[in-house]
This record gives structure tokens, sequence and C-alpha cells, in this order.
């Protein structure tokens, strides 16, 4: 199978493909259930339902359904497709990517699974495209007549299906066994010029008999303009074992999105393989010597909770912290800056901090609000799932904190979060215990928070989690007990396994059930543990989530990192936004940035840097969560730029907390406008296009006064002569964030 895994990856295309692909897109046949003789191409599937590929049954009138199902398609497979490639070797079947595990049969025969742990399809990896092939002198293929392709399917949680993807028949070509390579390295900018750039790239064969030549193409591209700064042409020579290295050196006319085309030409059969990538360019200025108090204004705890709170200050270190106005009970540890104690009686207790050190002072109010309700401004933090999977282990978490606390911590990141793959068994009196990868959740618990960071934990309500360890059914008031023992702040519970307890259609009632069961376990440990609803949205969540306690709830599935889920969920948040409160946000799901993979297998997310900067930005306007979901021992240059751009997250930790609204949408432009706290409004205009746009944005039809004051947030300038209208560049999937008050 062709892997084009690359950095930005923005287009691969195969030339020879649209001349020899043959379309399974359907409709197919499709039945939930199991059972063997559904392979077989004698079945009479004529009273199956129909179903499309591209999306899940749950999407197509099986929502709720978790188990076995099938999916059968009748197609002819024409002999004429093997005429037209140039090299008559094997046949390949694309189809898709599958939640979770699937079976292929073809014409009754099993040709290939998807499986995990064991060989079963019961663990298989949803993320994978399932590609498989065969010699075209496979008996099992009937050439020009009816052939039965036959998948079956297991989903144990969430989504189910042939959901995403690529689906087509075709006769594997040259273009199939050349890679361009865009992942062996990253881009290099220069120190003194952040201009120049070098990056390598790599031609690799997959194939075992041929060497290939040709010529390789590559063209550095201005988007708005669409010519060329750089050209060059380099002949190839290269093998399996032999693969070709080209290293590209240039100096951009100016920082800014640029996009880098390759094309090989493969000599003998003149096919042409194509991958382009977009040059990261960052905006966010480095912080000065002089320090700078980040994070929210406000911070929630309950009576006698224990208080932990690291105050966020840039500039050059060591700096001396000190506060005017802490409780008495509370105590600041001047060095560090970290704030420990606990406040027996409800109140508002309005602070003063201050930071110093040898370049100058900084000060900002901050208000600790002692009462019934914590979490006051959307969680920044770390989640182990989006990099690790349940392959995450106690020194992958401590090599997070370290970063976090080295890196993030002074622009007001704080949470430390272990997902799913941590739990063992229970003991002889029912207390959970970890696996052999977490040998003292105390100990960890005790030095993430020696950092001044917080550390969270994950669950289930129903007997097992999506990643099949033990959850907490029936077990909830130990659990809590545990966690709050252990020291954990945040709780992440995911409805996972809780289908097989609750009926096949559940009511809002019973939806609502485990999650109040857990809100009351929680309340009796005494301690502030964050409590994060993880069920996908249903029953409206946004309803009601705060009602029964929880902070913050999922209001969409799982997120992947494409410009098709990140986007498909951020702009589709308007219905549950007027839910939004202090202590009650709504979560479109972790981020997508850095390096990421679900697994022991990481790779650069596949969102281009402009689509990064709309994630972050949208994520931002809708008081959103932000939890980072990437190696964070690993975080580049990019990448730290994204989430350390303080006046950018200020958009989200605004105490208001009111979500931004969408104002605007004409012509792939939307525009979403965010009341602050300050009287100002935080204004989001964004290129949904694949092309880049120059937009005329009047200010009347925003709401908006005809005399503005406008602050580019990402790059942290004031902007002049903005009169009546914005006339913004935006790069393709881009955006522009601007913080805008009337002028007086």
């Amino acid at each position: 199978m062709l892997k084009l895994v690359a950095f930005f990856l923005t287009l691969s295309i195969f030339s020879s493909l649209s001349a020899q692909d043959l379309s399974i897109n359907g409709p197919w046949k499709f039945k939930t259930g199991d059972q063997p003789g559904w392979a077989v191409p004698g079945l009479n599937d004529s009273a199956w339902s129909t179903i499309h590929t591209g999306a899940s049954w749950e999407n197509q009138g099986y929502k709720g359904y978790d188990g076995f199902a099938w999916y059968r398609l009748h197609i002819v497979i024409p002999s004429s497709i093997k005429d037209k490639a140039f090299l008559k070797e094997k046949i390949r079947f694309d189809l898709g990517k599958i939640d979770d595990g699937d079976e292929f049969y073809l014409n009754g025969f099993l040709i290939g699974r998807n499986a995990g742990k064991g060989g079963t399809i019961q663990s298989g990896d949803w993320q994978q495209q399932r590609s498989y092939t065969i010699p075209l002198t496979d008996g099992r293929i009937h050439w020009d007549k009816d052939n039965v392709i036959a998948i079956r399917v297991w989903d144990h949680d969430g989504d189910g299906g042939m959901y995403d993807g690529k689906y087509g028949i075709s006769v594997m070509d040259v273009t199939d066994y050349i890679s361009l390579d865009m992942s062996t390295d990253e881009f290099h900018f220069s120190a003194a010029d952040a201009r120049q750039f070098s990056k390598k790239i790599v031609l690799r064969s997959s194939s075992e008999k041929f060497d290939f030549t040709g010529r390789l193409n590559i063209r550095v591209v201005d988007p708005f303009s669409g010519t060329a700064v750089y050209k060059q042409t380099i002949g190839t020579d290269f093998a399996q074992d032999r693969p070709f290295e080209y290293t590209v050196k240039t100096s951009l006319p100016q920082q800014g999105p640029y996009r880098v085309e390759y094309s090989f030409e493969e000599g003998r059969s003149k096919k042409i393989v194509t991958a382009a990538e977009e040059v990261p360019y960052i905006l966010t200025p480095s912080p000065g010597a002089a320090p700078r108090i980040n994070g929210p204004e406000i911070y929630g705890v309950r009576p006698d909770a224990p208080f932990l709170y690291k105050i966020p200050a840039t500039g050059e270190k060591p700096a001396a912290y000190s506060a005017t106005g802490l409780p008495s009970t509370l105590s600041l540890d001047k060095s560090s800056g970290i704030i420990t104690g606990s406040i027996a009686k409800k109140g508002s207790y309005p602070v003063q901090l201050t930071v110093k050190n040898h370049a100058g002072t900084a000060t900002r109010r901050f208000t600790i609000i002692c009462g019934d309700k914590i979490g006051l401004t959307p969680a920044l933090g770390w989640n182990s799932w989006n990099c690790w999977g349940l392959s995450v282990s106690d020194e992958k978490v401590k090599a997070s904190a370290a970063a976090m606390s080295e890196k993030l911590a002074d622009h007001g990141w704080s949470y430390i979060n272990i997902d799913d793959g941590w739990e063992e068994k229970r003991d002889d009196k029912g207390e959970i215990l970890t696996n052999n990868k977490f040998q003292d959740m105390k100990a960890l618990c005790d030095h993430v928070h020696g950092l001044g960071l917080k550390i969270g934990i994950y669950s289930s309500p129903g007997p097992r989690t999506c990643g099949g360890y033990l959850g907490s059914y029936q077990h909830e008031d130990q659990d809590a007990a545990t966690y709050a023992r252990w020291g954990i702040d945040y709780l992440k519970y995911d409805w996972c396994s809780y289908g097989e307890i609750a009926p096949q259609a559940p009511s809002l009632d019973e939806m609502k059930k485990p999650y109040i069961i857990m809100r009351k376990a929680l309340d009796k440990t005494g301690r502030d543990i964050l409590y994060s609803l993880c069920q996908y949205g249903m029953g409206d969540v946004w309803k009601w989530g705060g009602e029964i306690g929880a902070n913050s709830w999922r209001t969409t599935g799982d997120i992947t990192d494409t410009w098709g889920s990140m986007a498909g969920i951020g702009f589709s948040q308007e219905k549950a936004a007027p839910y939004t409160a202090p202590g009650n946000f709504n979560d479109p799901d972790m981020l997508v940035v850095g390096r990421v993979g679900w697994g022991p297998s990481l790779h650069n997310a596949r969102l281009t840097p402009d689509e990064q900067y709309t994630h972050i930005s949208l994520w931002s306007l809708l008081s959103a969560p932000l939890l980072i979901g990437c190696d964070m021992s690993r975080l580049d240059n990019f990448t730290l730029g994204l989430l350390t751009n303080d006046e950018v997250l200020a958009v989200d930790q605004d105490a208001l907390a009111r979500p931004a609204k969408k104002v605007w949408d004409k012509d792939n432009i939307q525009v979403w406008v965010k009341e602050l706290k300050d009287g100002s409004k935080a204004v989001g205009i964004f290129n949904q296009g694949a092309q880049p746009a120059k937009p005329t944005i009047p200010y009347s039809s925003l709401g908006l006064p005809a005399q503005l004051k406008v602050r580019d947030l990402w790059r942290q300038q004031d902007l002049t002569s903005i009169q009546k209208a914005f006339t913004p560049r935006i790069p393709a999937h881009g955006v522009v964030l601007l913080k805008v008050k009337a002028k007086t």
C-alpha cells in the first residue's frame, strides 16, 4: 500500500488512478448482526437495507448501534482496467476507514483483516485506511463477471462503519510504488532570518523489482498571487533499498503563507506523483524579558477544598512573586509563584498579583471566588489520548508535565490529564488498581502538583472503558474516593460501555443517570475535581450538563486531524452556545495540533498551518476547553507559537465566558464575534474556501460602529487606517483574529 505521511500534507494526487479506478462508493447492502454465511456470493441480500460509505451507520438510521454488522456490494470488475496499467502485477481494494475493525471477503474468500491484540477485529484500528492487494492472476477475482465484496465490521462504541477515506478498485501502477516522503524532516528556519528555510524530502520505492528514474520538480508558491518564488528541477535515480534525498534551501520574500509543490515524473511511463505542503510561519511574538502576568482573572474554589494555583507569568527568570489581599489561609511561594492552602468561608476575594525580575514589574488584579462553582474559565491543559492512546504511561505523563512546566505553564496551561489505559483490576475490597504502566498514582499526582500543575484521570460509567479497561459501574463512590485520595483534580467520564447498561434507545433521564451518580460521588470527597462529561452530545447534553453539575461536556464525536473533521465540528457549535456560562462549557473535543497519532506511532498534524491557526482561534472564540493532544516532549517552534499567544488565550479565558456568535456567512467567509468583559469584542474572520480570499466586510453588517480601534491578536499589533470595513487577506482555510473597540 502506498503511504504518504507528510508534514502539513494538503495534497497527494496519483495521476494514474483517475483512469483506472473503479468506484465502490455504493450504495451497499447492509445488515446488523453476524452470520458466517453472509460472506458467500450466493446469498440473497435483496432484503437487506441500503447504506452508503463515507458516513457512519449511526448517521444513516442506526443511531446507538454497537456490535457486528455486514456490508455487501455486487460489482463487475472489467478486465480492461488491466490494459490501462503500465505495470500489471496487483489489484488493490481501497475500503476507506472502518470503525473499529473489519474482515474483507471477496467472493466468499477472506482476503484480509484489520485487527489488533490477539488478531481480533474487536481491537482493530479505526483510523487506518483499509487497502488490500492480491495478484492480478488470483483466481478469486471474477473478471468481467459479478463479484461480491463483503465486509464484516465490528464497532464497540461511538460511531461505526465505513465512515471516511478512499473507496475504489484499481490495478497498482508505477505511481503506487513511489512516494514523496515529506515526514523524514521538518522545516528548519534560520535564527537570523525567519524567512530562510531548508527542508529535506525523500523519494522512496516500495517495489522489490524496479528501479526508478525521472525528474523531481519543486516550486515554492505565493498562494495569493500564484507566483513561484523558487523553482528547481533535479534528476533522480532510486530503488527500494536506495531512496533519493534532496534538501530544498531558499529564502522567502516575506514571512507568511507559502506552499511547496513537489512533482515527480517517472521516466519510462511518464506517470506523475505530486504532493504539496504549507510552509509553517510563526505569528506569535516571543515574550519580552520584563514580566507579564497571564491566565484568567477569576478562579473558583469550594470551601475547605485544597487550593493550588501557579501564577502564570512570562519574562526572564528568576522572578519574585507577591500577592496583596490573599486570604490568610492561603500561602504563596515567592520564588515559584505557587499558591496553596484552603479557604473556609464563601466569598469573593480580590487579590493583586505582582511579579518582579531584573527587567521590570508587572501587576494584575485576580479574584478568587469561594463558592459552589469551580472551573469558572475553560480548562487549559493536556490530554494523553490524541497522541498516546492506550500506550500512555507514567513516564510519558511525567515528560508531558515537565514540558508544560517549562514551556506552557507561564501562559496559563495547568492540567495534565491521563486518558484511557491506566486501569488494571480491583482488589478484594473493590478498590480500583493501576496497571504496571502506573506503579504509584499518588506519587505521580504529588509530582505533578509539585510543579504547580493539576492532574486528571479518565473512567466510564459502564463496566468497561472505550479501550476495554475497567470502568466505574457500581463502584462510583469507591472510585471517586480513590481519585481524591490520590490527588486527582479532573475527571473525564466517558459513556463507552454504559450503552450495554442503558436501554437501546435511552430516555433523557437514563442518559443523565450515570453522570448524576458520579456527580454525587465526587461531591462526597470534599476535593475540587473538575467534571467533564464525554458522551458525544447525546440528548443535547448542552441543555442539561450544567444542571447536573458538570463543568464541561462533549458536544460532538471524536475529532481527527483533518480539515473536514475540525471545521465540521468547530463551525457547528452555535446550537450549544447559549448554554455556556462560567463553570459550564461546551467541549468540541481536544486540539489536534503538534505531533498526534492516537498510539505509539505519531505524525505531525495533517492540518495546514493556517488550519491550525483557525483551530485555536475558533476554539478560543467558542470559550471551549483547550486540551492539547500532542506529544508535549516534542513541541516545535510553530506549535509553541500556537499555544503561547497570551492575547489569543485571553479570548478563551475571558471572565464573561460568552461564546462568539456567527454574524456573517457569505462566499465561504464567516465572521464570528465574541463579547469580552472589558467591553471590547473579539472578531474572527474565517476563510472556509480552498483558495485565498480578500473579502470586504462592512462594520455595519457586523453591528459594529464605523470608527474602531483594531488589534491583530496573533501578531499582537495595533492596526491603523481601518475604517468602515474589514478588508483582510486570508489564506485558504485561514483566519484573521482581531480585538476591536469603539474609538472615542
